[in-house]
């Protein structure tokens, strides 16, 4: 087995991603905290060709070192915008046609194996604040919501691995 290279990975450059064509998925940060994990949704989002972030509340923007640190360069490729409150941006997204999501615990959640992303694009994800979750009167507004089965002592993942967990299966049978 070799490792590839870089040349060989075929990687876009910023034009070009601009230029392709994205998975209709959106996602929205409900007050995240972490500029560590704010930037590590920017590079899964960049990953899986996600249409945009929506930053709400207090969730950090770039540009900031810390954002960078673990985007790698997605803050520049991935379009985003900042609103005051996630009830913004749910209802923003919801006026322009998407059924939106959150990925939450809660009862009549449906389990991610279970979620056929495909009957409901255009997608906006609501991923919730590290130790509240998604703020419950955003789950008012919302769709429905995506559970991650989980099996051990912890019932929780941290929220840049939930997110870029969420975003393969909702690209991998496209």
């Amino acid at each position: 087995m070799r490792k590839l290279s870089m040349d060989e990975l075929g990687r876009k450059s910023v034009a070009a991603f601009k230029e392709a064509e994205k998975n209709r998925i959106v996602l929205v940060l409900d007050n995240i905290r972490s500029m560590h994990n704010v930037g590590s949704v920017f590079r899964s989002a960049d990953a899986f060709l996600v249409e945009g972030i929506c930053l709400c509340g207090y969730t950090p923007q770039p540009p900031h070192r810390d954002i960078h640190k673990t985007a790698l360069g997605a803050t520049e490729t991935i379009d985003w915008i900042h609103l005051p409150t996630t009830l913004e941006a749910v209802q923003q997204l919801k006026e322009k046609g998407y059924k939106v999501f959150a990925l939450e615990q809660a009862d009549g959640s449906i389990l991610l194996d279970k979620f056929v992303a495909q009957d409901f694009f255009p997608l906006a994800i609501v991923l919730g604040n590290e130790v509240e979750g998604v703020d419950a009167e955003v789950l008012k507004l919302c769709d429905g919501c995506i559970e991650i089965p989980q099996f051990g002592m912890k019932h929780s993942l941290n929220v840049s691995v939930a997110a870029g967990i969420v975003l393969w299966e909702m690209v991998r049978g496209k």
